[in-house]
Order: C-alpha cells, then sequence, then structure tokens
C-alpha cells in the first residue's frame, strides 16, 4: 500500500475537508478589534487596532471614484438602521443622486431551480467582456425564525465575484415583501454613482409580492423551466403579467427540445395578457446558462425594450412614478413603525388580542380600539 495521497497534484491542501467554500486560518492574536489567546504577551503589549470611522466626504469621494471598498462601505451604511448611520448615509445618497440615473435596472426573478444565480453569472460575463460594468443585488431570504441570511451568492457565482469590472453584494431580505430589501433602491442608486451602468436585482423567488420588484427596475425578467407542471400554473398566471420578458432557461442536452416547446407554449399564452409595458410586446425565449446560447438574444431585446421606450418616454415616466411610490412605501412603513411602537397602543394590544383570538371581540371592533387609541394620544 503506497503511503502517497490519492489527491492530483493540483488539487489545495484541504481538498477533501471542505464544503463550497474553503476555510482559510486566521492569523494568531485577533483581528478586526477580536482578541487573542488571553495571558499572551502580544496582547498585553500591543494594542488592538481600530478601523477609521469614514466620514461623508470619504464615502463620496469613494463611490464616486469607483472604490470597490468604499462602495461596499457605503451600501453597509445605508442598509444600517442605526439612527446616527441612516442621517449620514442620507446625506451620502443626497450627494451622489445627481451621479445616479444612468444604467439600466433589470429585475430577474424564478420559480425556484429555475437557475438565477447560473444564468446572471452568464449574463454578468457576457457583458463584462463587452465592457459594461455590472452590479449585481442578489437577495437571500432572512429565516423567520432566526433572522439569518446564508448569504451564499457569492459562491454560487464564483467566476463573476473574480471579475473586477463586476460587483456582487448579497442582501437578506429582512422579511420584507417581494424579497427585496427596503434600501434596495438606495443601494441601486450607490451602485449607479460608482460608475456600474448594468444593474441586475435578483430576487428570492416568485410571489404575489413581486410587485415590488417591479416598482424599482426598467425591464422585468421571468426565468422558467420546462416541464415543471401544472403546479405551477397558478403563480406564473400573476407573475406572467408584470414580465417583460420570459426565458426557459436550462435549454441544452436532453432538455433542449422541451425548452423550446415551452417558449413556444408560453408565447401563445402571452397574446392573450396585457403587455407590462406601454408598447411593447412580452415575448419568450430560451436559453442555456452552461453553454451561453441564448444570452447575446437576452441581452440584445434588453437593449431594444430600452431603447424603444427611451425614445416613447415610457421609462422616464416609469421611473418618475417609482420614486413616488418609493415615497409612499416609506411613509407607509414609518406610520406603521409609529402604530406598533406607540405607548397606547402597546398597553392595550395584549388585552385586545386576547379578547380577539378567544372571541370576545370582533376583529373590526379591535382595530377601531387600537387605531382610536393611536389617533387620541399620540403624544403618550
Amino acid at each position: 500500500m503506497s503511503n502517497k495521497s490519492d489527491k492530483p497534484d493540483w488539487a489545495p491542501k484541504d481538498a477533501g475537508n471542505e464544503f463550497a467554500t474553503r476555510v482559510i486560518h486566521g492569523v494568531s492574536g485577533g483581528h478586526d478589534g477580536m482578541r487573542g489567546p488571553v495571558g499572551t504577551e502580544a496582547q498585553a503589549n500591543k494594542a488592538i487596532p481600530r478601523r477609521r470611522r469614514l466620514s461623508v466626504d470619504d464615502y463620496v469621494g469613494g463611490v464616486l471614484a469607483g472604490d470597490r471598498n468604499a462602495l461596499g462601505q457605503a451600501i453597509t451604511l445605508v442598509e444600517s438602521n442605526a439612527q446616527a448611520h441612516m442621517e449620514m448615509a442620507q446625506e451620502v445618497l443626497r450627494r451622489v443622486i445627481p451621479h445616479s440615473g444612468r444604467s439600466i435596472r433589470i429585475g430577474i426573478t424564478g420559480v425556484p431551480g429555475a437557475g438565477k444565480s447560473t444564468f446572471i453569472e452568464a449574463l454578468g460575463l457576457y457583458l463584462c467582456e463587452r465592457g459594461h460594468r455590472v452590479a449585481v443585488l442578489a437577495v437571500d431570504p432572512s429565516s423567520k425564525v432566526t433572522g439569518g441570511s446564508i448569504l451564499g451568492d457569492k459562491t454560487r457565482m464564483e467566476l463573476l465575484s473574480r471579475d473586477l469590472r463586476a460587483f456582487i453584494r448579497p442582501s437578506p431580505s429582512s422579511g420584507t415583501l417581494g424579497g427585496v430589501t427596503r434600501k434596495s433602491r438606495e443601494t441601486i442608486l450607490v451602485c449607479e454613482a460608482a460608475g456600474f451602468d448594468v444593474i441586475l436585482v435578483e430576487t428570492v423567488g416568485v410571489g404575489q409580492s413581486e410587485t415590488t420588484v417591479r416598482s424599482m427596475v426598467d425591464f422585468f425578467l421571468l426565468v422558467m423551466i420546462a416541464g415543471a407542471g401544472d403546479e405551477l400554473q397558478g403563480i406564473k398566471k400573476g407573475i406572467m403579467e408584470l414580465a417583460d420578458a420570459l426565458l426557459v432557461n436550462k435549454a441544452d442536452g436532453d432538455n433542449k427540445p422541451r425548452a423550446k416547446a415551452a417558449k413556444l407554449e408560453y408565447n401563445r399564452a402571452l397574446h392573450y395578457l396585457a403587455p407590462a409595458t406601454d408598447g411593447w410586446q412580452t415575448r419568450a425565449y430560451s436559453c442555456s446558462s452552461l453553454t451561453g446560447e441564448g444570452i447575446p438574444e437576452i441581452w440584445s431585446i434588453v437593449e431594444a425594450f430600452r431603447e424603444k421606450t427611451v425614445e416613447s418616454g415610457v421609462l422616464e415616466k416609469r421611473r418618475r412614478a417609482q420614486t413616488l411610490d418609493w415615497v409612499y412605501s416609506m411613509v407607509e412603513e414609518h406610520l406603521r413603525a409609529s402604530f406598533f411602537q406607540h405607548a397606547g397602543v402597546e398597553r392595550i394590544r395584549a388585552e385586545i388580542e386576547h379578547d380577539v383570538t378567544w372571541g370576545r371581540m370582533p376583529p373590526t371592533v379591535a382595530v377601531q380600539h387600537l387605531i382610536a387609541e393611536f389617533e387620541g394620544n399620540t403624544g403618550s
């Protein structure tokens, strides 16, 4: 029996011991303010360095210069719920907004297993080779139990994440409807100010709340798969009315004939639906994210869409409407937070919930009591 390892020469030393990602051991003594082994001489004699706090000028200057580290920190600032961070973030946004708005914003959704991430990587690599700068805002679902997210999109898009012309930002959905983070609109603006001319927003999946995605992008793409079965028809019907294009993915190998047949079926169905965008006919296409076949065609469709909607004024009208929708969605969010944090509402809420759940009070009466408490005691 040979003592020589069975691993090939090119395999990393840890090959076979990792899962989807490799584990890189940290340096001794701690990092980023974390303490090293207690009682060590290095810990006793060496002060722990602290990261310098960035000013508004630092954030703005870094973003406009296209600095990837500054961009990442600016997005973190925008996503923060700390009051001090929110105030600084709004000042950063105020100063970078004049430099935004020059990209094409594409929302990408689809049924689970349709290969959205694989498609985005294939499209992103194609666009980078054509001289574009691509920002991918990939939203991961947050757990309703722990509140945590896996945030694995950089693992799924390994090749694209290595390309310096691309920027991938996985963000937790934080329970927001449509699988889009509450700060996604601000993140789009920051990425545009940093010079990214194609923004791809990947959502967690298909559902009735995907209208949230529609309200922040120019072009909405629905990724489908062939042979999914009739159980998805109800989902398809609602979401198809929002899409500017349908894409049957995985059109390769033995699945290619089924994908082409599905494309024809969807095109027949689309004739009976009103278009999602005025002056634009929604159609179905097919592609293979593995071979790259059909990727250039999809991009040519997006370019044709942009040219036509810019010329007709539809794109400008849509973005103006989206900005107003943004304002009122934040108003609704603020009012909801104010309601549930109101002292009077908190005081009577438990008793009212008890009466409603035990059938002692009709829900409509409960609503009236809660709102009357909120409106009558706003100063409490």
